[in-house]
């Protein structure tokens, strides 16, 4: 007789050390970002590091640092495929490698060029007809269901969500429990920069628009300020704290949306213990992998679409770099391309780049003449829209170079306008 869903989930129960039977020699793992890295799942893998040999664990915004991220285990290696804290001292420290990509294309990308073996994830409890939900997080990891085997921890503590995040027990080859409550990061500082810039963007934003925006000071004054408005709808990389407020109002009703009607829609969510409570059980949020959520195609089908995105330095061209400094990596490009492109293919669509004029002691501009040497063009000159400082609002596109240059000198801080004058002259930008 066959057995029933129940009995099979659990047989499947198991310590997480089995995980190690499921990795050979070579074995490239994928690993959930962030609220589902499943912890207990890496623990075991690097406390069984004798075990293995020349295996790869590819994982975007690690939320913790690991022995195996710091080149401690010699049968494991990083891939970072987004730097954060947990993993910028080792890249550079080449104890961990960095993959170059557009957060849409991860999942092709991976399946390119890793072929992977295994996905690890953390999860929800299971529920219904055998089915786990990767929760807070489908980023990758939800475009390789059905295709790649699963070893899960399940915790108690992960809401389950909706959407096509489902992964059913037939696709898990073991799973394992923890009880750990989700990371909540701080809440950014915000400054008078911040709230004039979240100004100037809030009311270019019309009733009905669809969003995303990201996470972070300006993103949440700008969501602070759409208390006003009507029918938004939401289709965004990450669903932050910010968006709640206005769900709860009734100012997000995705009324005006042209795809999935009604919905938020999301690759992630990261942020306080309210915004998980709010996606809990709750048929209203869906989570999508990445390669949907950031097609910029999916994204223009909605006709007034804005998308919001910060960016470290501009140069008098309009290129952004966004995950550098000249050449000290601090993250990845992420969905920032995959949304301005979109956002611009959209019929009625803006997207707008956000920078403070200049460093926090007003002493060197965020609007230069070139980039720094080495600098990695995160949105390229072609698809940037709008770029906001506290001082106004570039428009861009569609812009010539000498129009480009004196509506960027524009909105520079005002100690760096001449300077910035001269330099576009010398250029022969002016």
């Amino acid at each position: 007789m066959a057995s029933s869903i129940a009995e099979t989930i659990a047989a499947l129960r198991r310590p997480a050390t089995a995980v190690l039977d499921h990795v050979g020699r070579g074995a490239q793992i994928v690993v959930n970002s962030f609220n589902g890295e499943p912890a207990t799942v890496l623990d075991a893998l690097e406390a069984g590091g004798d075990r293995l040999s020349d295996v790869r664990l590819h994982q975007m915004l690690a939320p913790r640092p690991r022995p195996s991220i710091e080149g401690k285990v010699p049968g494991l290696r990083h891939v970072s495929w987004f730097l954060s804290p947990a993993t910028r001292e080792a890249f550079h420290a080449g104890h961990c490698d960095l993959v170059p990509n557009n957060f849409s294309d991860v999942p092709r990308l991976l399946r390119r060029s890793a072929a992977p073996d295994l996905v690890v994830a953390s999860v929800s409890p299971p529920a219904g007809p055998g089915y786990f939900s990767l929760g807070t997080d489908a980023t990758y990891t939800a475009a390789f269901i059905g295709e790649v085997p699963f070893f899960v921890e399940v915790n108690a503590q992960m809401p389950r969500t909706y959407g096509a995040n489902q992964l059913h027990v037939n696709d898990v080859v073991g799973w394992c429990e923890a009880n750990r409550p989700l990371v909540v990061p701080p809440s950014p500082e915000v400054s008078a920069r911040d709230r004039a810039i979240a100004a100037l963007v809030a009311e270019r934003i019309p009733d009905g628009a669809t969003l995303q925006i990201g996470i972070g000071a300006v993103p949440d004054m700008v969501l602070a300020s759409l208390g006003d408005h009507r029918e938004l709808g939401v289709h965004t990389e990450v669903f932050g704290s910010g968006f709640v407020d206005l769900a709860e109002q009734g100012v997000i009703t995705g009324t005006r949306k042209a795809t999935h009607r009604g919905k938020i829609v999301t690759t992630g969510c990261l942020g306080t213990q309210r915004l998980y409570d709010f996606v809990a059980d709750n048929p209203g949020v869906e989570f999508h992998p990445v390669d949907y959520t950031n097609d910029p195609w999916i994204i223009a089908r909605e006709p007034v679409f804005r998308a919001v995105n910060a960016t470290l330095e501009v140069d008098f061209l309009g290129q952004c770099a966004s995950e550098s400094l000249g050449s000290e990596y601090f993250s990845s490009s992420g969905g920032q391309p995959d949304y301005a492109r979109g956002a611009i293919m959209s019929e009625n669509g803006a997207a707008f780049i956000v920078l403070h004029s200049a460093t926090h002691d007003d002493t060197v501009s965020r609007i230069v003449p070139q980039l720094q040497p080495g600098a990695a063009v995160t949105t390229f000159k072609n698809i940037v829209d709008n770029v906001v400082t506290e001082y106004g609002v570039a428009e861009l596109r569609g812009a010539t170079i000498a129009e480009r240059a004196r509506r960027l000198i524009a909105v520079a801080h005002p100690a760096f306008r001449d300077e910035l004058t001269v330099q576009a002259r010398d250029l022969g930008y002016l």
